[in-house]
């Protein structure tokens, strides 16, 4: 069995361990005979001075794969966020001397991070840790051990702004194609994933996807497990409303010929 056919057959069966932790914080929780509401866990939104609005998004699960001092591999911690070189904004290449670069169609992100609290204000100085599979499918460093790429950490300028350059992941069964991320409340506190303020993720467009599997052969392996999955179906979006969902899909221009352009933005408390 192939590292990609070990992967593919865990699919959304591998993350459902973890869900726990999202179910509790969006369904509440009895306190002195009151339940706490699903939007006053949640954070609500809020209107920016501009008339923006900005929406808290919700805590996903990291599922297994994070690499963030938080789970093992084979008996071994694994934490990437302090290996040197992990805060980068082109994370396609491995570090700490590893070789392998991810292939694929190029994405450049921009995430604006926001304080939903204080009027949508920017969030500066924040770290965000962004981890996704390959084209194939896989994660390194779990389902690739040579191999650490799409992996990294950047840190918010003065407008909140944090910039990666990737690729298009894959799908594999179960799970519409998406990006992992951690917010942190500064570089020196992503040291470990339960320092951070939000864990979630960014679900990709239809379009882009669809486009991209069926003319590049290096997505290959994603055609038919996205024909079997939708958004709504998601077993991790699912959970999520109409304006969290709208806020969890990226905002994506581009082609496959010439690569993505991806934004979104990261509303929070903090």
């Amino acid at each position: 069995m192939t590292e990609r056919d070990d992967h593919g057959r865990e699919g959304l069966a591998a993350d459902l361990p973890y869900l726990a932790r999202r179910r509790f914080l969006v369904t509440g929780m009895a306190m002195g005979g009151m339940a706490l509401s699903l939007w006053a866990v949640r954070g609500g939104a809020q209107t920016a001075t501009d008339g923006s609005v900005c929406v808290a998004l919700p805590a996903e699960t990291p599922g297994p794969f994070p690499a963030d001092g938080t789970n093992v591999r084979e008996g071994q911690l694994v934490n990437i966020l302090t290996e040197a070189g992990v805060v980068r904004e082109d994370i396609r290449t491995s570090i700490g001397g590893l070789q392998p670069v991810a292939e694929g169609v190029p994405v450049t992100l921009e995430m604006t991070l926001q304080d939903v609290g204080s009027g949508c204000a920017p969030l500066a100085g924040h770290a965000v840790y962004l981890w996704q599979c390959d084209a194939a499918g896989v994660y390194s460093i779990y389902g690739a051990a040579d191999r650490n790429y799409l992996r990294g950490v950047g840190i918010s300028d003065g407008s909140g702004r944090v910039r990666f350059t990737t690729v298009l992941p894959g799908c594999y069964p179960g799970r519409w194609p998406h990006l992992h991320f951690e917010v942190f409340a500064s570089a020196e506190a992503a040291v470990n994933g339960t320092a951070a303020l939000l864990t979630s993720q960014f679900a990709f467009p239809e379009a882009p996807c669809a486009e991209t599997y069926a003319a590049d052969p290096r997505y290959a392996a994603s055609v038919e497990p996205f024909a079997g999955v939708s958004l709504r179906r998601d077993g991790i979006f699912r959970g999520s409303s109409e304006a969290e969902l709208a806020a969890q899909v990226l905002t994506v221009t581009g082609t496959p010929g010439a690569g993505y352009q991806a934004v979104a933005v990261v509303g929070l408390r903090v």
